[in-house]
């Protein structure tokens, strides 16, 4: 079920309030915990000021305090001779029993014991003797200060002199102070079901001994909420580690950008704070995994595995990590994880009957408990879904707002495709789009997966597609997100959906398939005449049928008159080229062979222009490369 304690949780502007005395530890013991813990994340109020002003505590600190979950009292020295201190430090308790304890408070012994405070004795006393004699005619305030420091005093907090160092000191307040944070997680709120699999794996990662380095593995078809549980995880153990690092998406980024560096450099600055420019080839990433993390307690969550050697490259060995690690790794291939070695791997179930109705619930009608009208019209969805999150969250999304005969003809069209078929459930959402829809999601499917949302506008515009309306459609109707850098991504199982029904055009002849994305069909396509009107979108990676010289038929081309997206490299055109699609609105062809292109082809309509390591010469023949300016005034290229 969803966590409603977390839903129910007041909101607090601040997560920690510090009081101190600035002339005791602004500079040393104070900006050491401050950056300690605004490395984990936790949003602290510090008063930056070096000099108090004025002889009572400001309003801003009244409120910085009111609005604090938790407040952290330095105990130094000199921190009774402050009556600015000991304001805050009253506030901070009439806010604590004010709050029926919601706001916490842990005291800091800095060179101070607990006696000293609790009994204002040595420093303290001095203090107060001071203030007794300033206050003589306010001797209420006084007796509220000391009342305050004995009440503070009393409550379980940290003294220096128990450490060896200062670094142990912070490590342990840092840790038990996030702990006591709940997890800012937006997700976490809208989750259903994830309780019973916390459970379940929270038990296979404490097995054992505690100094062990455990590697669990999570594996599942795609779909069932593999990734959102290790990020779940990730977000309510993370501060219990010295450092901690989540790659997400590996299978998808290292198809893209063709190296585990980049992970590699993530992984090392996010757990030691290295710049990301410290390694340059997977050789040195692994030598310095290797020998720097052996000593730190770390957590490691690697997302989305297909490659035995993205786990070699990113987490090889378990003694790369220090005592206590837990690595944790996400794959639909359980043999994978299996051959690297996990010491457990844990197949989440589909949702029961309870949490898939309260999933689909809030996916189609925004509550828990459906409309009367549509309790058994929902019953007969969740049949179909088959306890699959994915599925009845795209479904719910789908029927949300639709009437009751709608509803009907949905459940009708269902019963033509097995309940199993999790593609035929998935499709439901495409039908529902209008024709420019349609073609904007097989072009992302097939063509745009993780680029940029600008970029795929700009492509897409010139297609005459709207697409600005078009992609905030797909999103709405959760075919379609959008991840960090403004990047567009959708879940495998819908990129898999887009893919079979551009296949299902023409099963057997991909030449008649209005996208090519394989290079088998490609090559089949090309080199068999096999092209047709019906193909628009011809796109394969860089370096395709690298270092085989394959000969490709111009011919292929002159049928393909809607051709408007083509991205080729390294194919050799020995009858050289007569036609391409005036049509063509994106042209990247690497190592294009031949001298000239076709003298039809026209490039006022363009938008992006690429033809790298090309023996072009001239862009038609009888007219001449000769000036950069023209060139580049008859293209347009959008990054």
């Amino acid at each position: 079920m969803a966590s409603s304690s977390i839903q129910n949780m007041p909101h607090w502007p601040y997560d920690a309030f510090l009081s101190f005395r600035g002339a005791d530890t602004r500079k040393s013991f104070i900006s050491h915990l401050y950056a300690a813990l605004n490395g984990k994340g936790i949003y602290v109020f510090k008063d930056d000021k070096e000099l108090e002003r004025g002889t009572s505590i400001s309003p801003g600190l009244l409120n910085a305090i009111e609005d604090s979950r938790i407040s952290i009292i330095v105990f130094s020295q000199n921190y009774a001779s402050s009556t600015w201190c000991l304001d805050e430090l009253v506030k901070i308790v009439q806010c604590k029993n004010k709050n029926d304890h919601q706001q916490m408070v842990f005291p800091i012994f800095y060179d101070v014991e607990p006696t000293m405070v609790r009994k204002q004795t040595g420093s303290f006393r001095e203090a107060f003797s001071k203030h007794e004699e300033a206050f003589r005619e306010n001797l209420e305030k006084v007796k509220n200060w000391r009342d305050a420091l004995k009440e503070v005093a009393n409550i379980s907090g940290w003294e220096l002199k128990e450490y060896r160092n200062e670094s142990e000191f912070i490590w342990d307040i840092v840790k038990a102070i996030s702990s006591k944070i709940p997890v800012k997680s937006e997700t976490l709120k809208k989750l259903v079901g994830i309780d019973s699999r916390l459970e379940e794996l929270r038990s296979l990662m404490d097995e054992g001994p505690n100094d062990d380095v455990r590697m669990i593995g999570i594996c599942g078809m795609g779909g069932l909420g593999k990734t959102t549980l290790a990020r779940v995880v990730y977000d309510l153990i993370s501060h219990e580690f010295e450092g901690s690092s989540f790659l997400a998406d590996v299978r998808e980024k290292f198809e893209n950008e063709g190296s585990v560096i980049s992970f590699q450099r993530q992984l090392l600055y996010e757990i030691l704070k290295l710049e990301k420019d410290s390694i340059w080839n997977v050789g040195d990433g692994i030598n310095i995994l290797g020998s720097r993390l052996q000593n730190k307690k770390v957590l490691l969550v690697i997302d989305d595995v297909v490659d035995i050697k993205q786990l070699e490259y990113l987490a090889g060995k378990r003694e790369w990590f220090g005592s206590g690690s837990r690595i944790i790794v996400t794959s639909r291939d359980e043999h994978l994880l299996r051959t690297h070695g996990m010491d457990e791997v844990y197949k989440p179930n589909e949702l029961n009957y309870h949490d898939a109705l309260q999933l689909f619930n809030m996916k189609a009608f925004k509550i828990q408990k459906p409309l009367e009208e549509f309790v058994q019209l929902s019953e007969r969805v969740l049949r179909y879904a088959g306890g699959l999150p994915l599925a009845l969250e795209v479904l719910g999304s789908f029927l949300n707002g639709r009437s009751v005969d709608q509803w009907k003809s949905t459940l009708e069209r269902l019963q033509i495709e097995p309940p199993n078929k999790i593609m035929s459930i998935l499709q439901i959402s495409f039908d529902g789009l209008q024709e420019l829809e349609k073609k904007i999601f097989l072009d992302i499917a097939c063509f745009f997966k993780w680029k940029t949302r600008d970029y795929v506008s700009k492509i897409l515009e010139g297609c005459g597609f709207s697409p600005v309306i078009g992609i905030e459609v797909l999103i709405e109707k959760s075919l379609l997100t959008v991840h960090e850098n403004n990047r567009l991504w959708m879940h495998d199982l819908i990129q898999e959906m887009g893919h079979q029904i551009v296949r299902r055009q023409s099963p057997d002849e991909p030449g008649k398939r209005s996208r090519l994305w394989k290079e088998a069909d490609v090559h089949h396509v090309l080199s068999q005449n096999a092209g047709s009107e019906v193909v628009e979108g011809i796109m394969v990676d860089d370096y395709f049928l690298r270092g085989n010289d394959v000969h490709l038929s111009a011919k292929a081309f002159s049928l393909m008159t809607n051709l408007r997206l083509l991205k080729i490299s390294n194919v050799q055109l020995p009858e050289g080229l007569e036609y391409l699609s005036n049509r063509l609105r994106l042209l990247d062809w690497h190592r294009y062979p031949l001298k000239s292109l076709p003298s039809n082809l026209q490039l006022d309509k363009t938008v992006e222009f690429k033809m790298c390591y090309s023996r072009i010469e001239e862009l038609w023949k009888g007219i001449k490369v000769r000036s950069i300016f023209f060139f580049w005034s008859l293209i347009y290229i959008f990054q």
